[in-house]
């Protein structure tokens, strides 16, 4: 029997929303010395998030299991091959292209922060520097192929993947959904997450923080 069911979640679309927001920080305040400290500060809170995911994988409920919709090669292809003639495999959770994705995105989000702490710290010169923009601009370009991937997909499954993504549920077999929604660890998320950002912004984590520590500090100091 099909009906309405939960699929996603809510750590899951936490993640989600969050990881946009981050990303989206990162990038519009790149280019801006004035802006560097909310670059660097989102920056962190997205390599935090990505972290938080790893974790989530494979540990979560079980769509967000990276078992439960990682798959290999001829998985893919078969998917990818059913979406070009406009019938593809329906999946409860994420499909084999989709997953394929978000593994990508997992990856170039931690190669961005990676390259990017080394070129706030000097380290590696303009070789090192322009990694961390063409992993940028590759992470960019993967998130506008997906919003694609999941507008097509949605018109040929015809359900909102976006508004699955929003709700947490879906169109499934009875049974198939999980009990759980895990409301609980979703608040731990952002309170971590907040805490993290608000050490960060005090000064509170130097090793990781010395120009904003230090731009804090004096701001306080003329204010006084």
């Amino acid at each position: 029997m099909v009906g309405r069911i939960l699929v996603w979640d809510i750590p899951t679309r936490v993640f989600h929303g969050l990881l946009v927001a981050c990303f989206g920080l990162a990038w519009l305040s790149a280019e801006s010395e004035r802006l560097r400290d909310i670059h660097v500060l989102s920056s962190y809170l997205l390599l935090a998030l990505i972290g938080f995911r790893l974790v989530w994988g494979l540990i979560g409920s079980r769509y967000a299991r990276f078992a439960e919709f990682v798959r290999g090669p001829s998985a893919v292809s078969a998917y990818l091959r059913g979406l070009m003639q406009g019938h593809p495999p329906t999946y409860t959770g994420h499909n084999p292209a989709g997953a394929l994705a978000i593994v990508a995105l997992l990856g170039l989000g931690v190669a961005s922060g990676i390259t990017g702490w080394l070129a706030f710290n000097e380290m590696g010169g303009e070789v090192v520097a322009e990694l961390h923009e063409t992993v940028a601009n590759a992470m960019l370009a993967l998130v506008f192929l997906h919003i694609l991937a999941v507008v097509i997909s949605s018109r040929l499954h015809g359900e909102n993947l976006v508004k699955a993504m929003l709700t947490g549920y879906k169109s499934g077999a009875s049974g198939m959904g999980i009990r759980r929604a895990h409301g609980g660890v979703a608040l731990v998320l952002v309170t971590g997450l907040a805490a993290f950002g608000w050490a960060m912004i005090q000064g509170k984590l130097p090793a990781l923080w010395d120009p904003l520590s230090a731009s804090v500090v004096g701001k306080s100091h003329e204010e006084g």
